[in-house]
């Protein structure tokens, strides 16, 4: 996923880890670098401004942790291309794997571990620009401004936000400065609009509730209801009355997703809830229980949402 980004803008290659650890204080974000390991000279990093935001792609190539205490007024939109990152946050950690991502808030702590073959895509978002986005237009923002959930998403699973941002990277490799200036402008709203609606947060929550038609609030409550069941979507079109094609509308409207990849991530949410609070004896019949008969399958899928295996959240929950 977006392999060689950004790769007519290489700023180091082959350097130090300091190296890259400057021009990121510089550029992207104040922090401090902690190197867990030996020292090789094999990071990278490129960097390109484009519509408001700061693009890089960097690789420590190294096993390092990045302490820092605040990103001031920006947001981070930061894939995971290769490797992963383990986030430490109140005693807890969060693996983020390759082909995931998460958001983070302005004035926000951030404590990431990169393994050695880590590296990452980084969009740094001003917090005015996101503010100032036509999709927050009619809508009233939070009181203490836009607020993610910093939980990892699976990419694959948001096939227009990935879409969008190819299309991006794939300009600024082959416009110059001045042939892309024209679009800045429609790509920077398409890509925050996409990140608002893929990325929980106080504000989508708070919206979810005005975009929700009754027929859409019906399906959810039948699948609320029925999770434990396998839905298919001419059961949702019996309960809504509404055609298939418009059921696929409604939840790429408020959800970003299919109807499909919607109540597979629920049941998941729900399960791990269940295993959290020590609901179940075993991963095998809670998985059954909710009707995930391919356990491998079930599994790895697990394993992309949360960053462990079912039996690791079943073990932390004592």
């Amino acid at each position: 996923m977006f392999g060689q980004s950004l790769a007519g803008a290489t700023v180091l290659q082959g350097a130090h880890p300091e190296e890259v650890s400057a021009f990121v204080n510089q550029h992207i974000g104040q922090h401090r670098l902690e190197m867990l390991g030996e020292q090789k000279r094999k990071s990278s990093l490129s960097f390109r401004e484009f519509a408001g935001f700061g693009m890089s792609q960097l690789s420590y190539g190294n096993h390092v942790r990045v302490k820092s205490p605040e990103l001031d007024s920006i947001y981070h939109f930061q894939i995971v291309t290769r490797g992963e990152c383990v986030w430490h946050q109140a005693g807890e950690r969060m693996k983020v794997r390759s082909g995931q991502a998460v958001m983070v808030n302005p004035y926000e702590s951030i404590d990431p571990e990169y393994s050695d073959d880590c590296e990452k895509l980084i969009i740094k978002v001003p917090e005015h620009v996101l503010n100032n986005a036509r999709e927050l237009a009619h809508g009233r923002l939070p009181e203490n401004g836009i607020r993610f959930t910093r939980a990892p998403v699976e990419l694959r699973l948001c096939p227009a936000l990935i879409n969008i941002m190819e299309a991006v990277l794939s300009e600024l490799d082959d416009a110059e400065d001045e042939d892309i200036n024209p679009v800045c402008a429609p790509y920077r709203e398409i890509i925050l609009k996409k990140l608002l609606k893929v990325f929980p947060s106080n504000w989508s929550s708070q919206e979810s509730g005005v975009a929700c038609t009754p027929m859409l609030g019906k399906m959810l409550h039948y699948i609320e209801q029925n999770l434990h069941r396998n839905i298919d979507i001419e059961e949702l079109s019996g309960v809504s009355n509404m055609s298939v094609r418009s059921i696929y509308n409604a939840f790429s409207k408020a959800f970003a997703t299919t109807p499909k990849c919607y109540i597979k991530q629920l049941k998941l949410q729900k399960l791990r809830e269940d295993l959290l609070q020590g609901k179940c004896r075993n991963v095998t019949e809670i998985a059954l229980d909710y009707g995930f008969s391919h356990l491998g399958r079930f599994s790895s899928d697990y394993r992309k949402s949360f960053g462990e295996l079912p039996s690791e959240t079943l073990r932390m929950a004592g």
